[in-house]
């Protein structure tokens, strides 16, 4: 059995532990007793974290969210204040985010599809990242903010196909970057010039 830790680093190791079970054996295989038993420690232990299946594969997405909104916040925070250059920003930050997680983050999300309790945190995560793209391109457009909420909505939507064609190797880098920087600067529509 494994050593006893502190709470919060025990949870830091069962999700370091969980996101290597997706990454070597697929999602399907992520339970929390193989999960427990991968990181030698007693189930109820994994069941005290997570208490079901999909609280942990809720848990791992928002450790993977929580770590791709950081990165995007610092890039963005780095970036020149013009559309152009923020557009870039965030479409390369996006696609980096992606390919440095792989595939596991589709993979978690695509296991839990119709689950309660995971669609209300995918959209919750949603809703995080259309007001973080509101709040960073509002600036940069005359659209009001409901309408510019729903187009940077629809752009998260397009930034996520697009990072999957990136991941399966049917577009590279350079060119998932540019066509995702594209269509956040089209997608601000009638916008202030800057």
């Amino acid at each position: 059995m494994a050593r006893k830790l502190p709470k919060a680093e025990r949870r830091a190791q069962l999700l370091e532990t969980a996101l290597a079970i997706v990454r070597e054996e697929g999602a399907d295989a992520l339970t929390l007793g193989r999960l427990a038993e991968r990181a030698g420690v007693s189930k109820p232990v994994a069941y005290e974290h997570f208490t079901t299946r999909a609280g942990l594969m809720i848990a791992l997405c928002h450790q993977i969210d929580a770590a791709q909104m950081v990165a995007l916040k610092a890039a963005i925070a780095a970036a020149p204040q013009r559309l152009d250059a923020i557009a870039e920003i965030m479409a390369a930050a996006y696609m980096d985010c992606h390919v440095a997680i792989g595939p596991e983050w589709h993979a978690v999300t695509a296991a839990l599809k119709g689950d309660e309790e995971m669609d209300r945190a995918g959209q919750a995560m949603l809703d995080g990242y259309a007001a973080l793209y509101a709040a960073t391109l509002g600036p940069f457009t005359a659209l009001d903010p409901g309408d510019l909420h729903l187009r940077c909505t629809g752009l998260i939507g397009a930034g996520e196909a697009i990072s999957r064609d990136l991941i399966r190797g049917r577009v590279d880098r350079p060119a998932a970057v540019a066509a995702f920087t594209a269509l956040i600067v089209a997608g601000l529509g009638p916008g202030i010039p800057r």
